[in-house]
């Protein structure tokens, strides 16, 4: 399968030497956005200890980035890591999902949402 990331020209939204961000395809949020590896992996762990810092770098820069352009109250931040978690583009890439204040009914749990049955650890089972 063709890499949606490696064979499109998207606008940049921030950049350095081993990352690049874009708006996601699919938001779920205004302003939600990814950080991509120049380099084609599929998981992050398969890049080298400079290039992921270099991602987490630029996580943090489009992190700031929203917070000012769009006043997020919070952030999810996360990836799929492999087709058993989700993961449907194999090219490695974070997500960086502003958030913000009465989005959902209750954002208790955040990411624990991935897995339904198991994120509302806080009430009586």
């Amino acid at each position: 399968m063709t890499c949606p990331f490696c064979t499109s020209t998207p606008t940049f939204i921030a950049s350095n030497e081993s990352a690049f961000a874009i708006a996601d395809g699919f938001p779920i949020s205004k302003g939600h956005t990814l950080v991509i590896p120049k380099r084609c992996v599929e998981s992050l762990f398969d890049l080298d200890d400079n290039e992921r810092e270099r991602v987490w770098d630029l996580v943090n820069e489009v992190r700031s980035l929203l917070h000012d352009a769009h006043s997020a109250d919070g952030f999810n931040i996360g990836l799929n890591d492999g087709a058993a978690a989700g993961q449907t583009v194999m090219h490695a890439h974070v997500h960086v999902i502003p958030r913000y204040i009465d989005d959902c009914d209750d954002p208790r749990g955040g990411v624990r949402w991935i897995c339904p049955e198991r994120a509302d650890y806080w009430s009586e089972q």
